[in-house]
């Protein structure tokens, strides 16, 4: 089996790369793949609870999913940190984490791939 870490950009809604990114990785998951998941920049949106959306799955549900399928899930301490994001109101279970968690999980992976 693979090992594959999924690098998050996006904010969850206006666009589907956050919904795509986590369809990937459930999917994986499911098929007995190891996976990562690293938000990063406007992705660290993904991890914030209580969100609600029309039109859209609930992408915070879809994260907690994940991690109960047991997706190690990390965002970037400095892209949280500038976007007024803080642990306490994010999805239980999501880490915090720098570009050496990244760097170290990239060089651990068969596939990185970003959405």
């Amino acid at each position: 089996m693979a090992v594959f870490t999924v690098v998050v950009m996006e904010a969850p809604y206006g666009r589907e790369h956050a919904y795509t990114a986590l369809r990937f990785a459930l999917t994986a998951a499911l098929e007995g793949h190891k996976v990562r998941m690293f938000l990063v920049q406007d992705g660290v949106f993904v991890a914030k609870k209580g969100q609600t959306s029309s039109g859209f799955p609930n992408i915070a549900d879809l994260l907690e999913e994940a991690i109960k399928e047991g997706i190690e899930v990390k965002m970037c301490t400095p892209c949280c940190k500038a976007r007024g994001v803080s642990p306490a109101e994010t999805v239980h279970g999501v880490g915090m984490a720098t570009m050496s968690d990244l760097v170290k999980w990239s060089l651990e992976s068969d596939k990185v791939i970003t959405f």
